[in-house]
């Protein structure tokens, strides 16, 4: 009994790699489960034994990602490090994701509003709540006189969309590697961030 469980996780694991890929490079919408099930392999019906519906799969795929990410702000939270350095690790954090599990992260990025209610509302709420904690990160900075006088939602803002522009690194036929690109990102907006005396 427990070896057939552990089968249909592994299946759906691969069923859930296997959409983010086709999700980031067709689109949610123009994803068909017909389309998903000749990708994995099997018969379109046998998918259904593992996966209810698509919308079932954006959900995994979404949630997996936001409580990989909010995890990992949380660990930060309860840390006794200065501000910048608790915002360089988010930030190499951020990186790596969207490095090493790319298609899920920006699946969850670019493809999270075709989610239905209650999902939608819920993830929303995840979002505003990810980047308000983050906010809060670079404001406790600034009161320290770590980081420099900034608006801390508008400074979040710009981290969140320079790491989402990685997607043209992966496209990138002459790229650099990803720990040069993860240092030379940190670089820029690091010490964008930090108030030198």
């Amino acid at each position: 009994m427990a070896k057939a469980q552990r089968k249909k996780a592994s299946k759906k694991e691969l069923i859930l790699r296997r959409a983010a890929s086709m999700f980031r490079e067709k689109g949610f919408s123009a994803t068909s489960m017909r389309d998903l099930a000749e990708m994995v392999g099997i018969e379109a019906a046998s998918l259904y034994n593992h996966i209810r519906s698509k919308n079932e799969i954006l959900e995994a795929i979404c949630f997996d990602v936001a409580n990989i990410f909010n995890t990992y702000i949380e660990s930060l939270e309860a840390s006794e490090e200065k501000s910048i350095a608790k915002i360089e690790k988010l930030l190499r954090f951020h990186i790596r994701q969207m490095i090493e599990n790319y298609e899920e992260v920006y699946v969850s990025d670019r493809e999270w509003k075709h989610l239905e209610d209650p999902y939608l509302s819920n993830f929303q709420a995840q979002r505003r709540n990810y980047r308000k904690k983050f906010a809060t990160i670079i404001n406790e900075g600034i009161t320290r006189g770590e980081i420099r006088n900034i608006d801390a939602p508008t400074a979040v803002l710009i981290i969140l969309h320079a790491v989402s522009g990685i997607e043209s690194w992966h496209r990138s036929k002459a790229r650099i590697s990803a720990a040069e690109l993860e240092d030379n990102m940190v670089m820029i907006m690091i010490d964008g961030l930090r108030k030198h005396s």
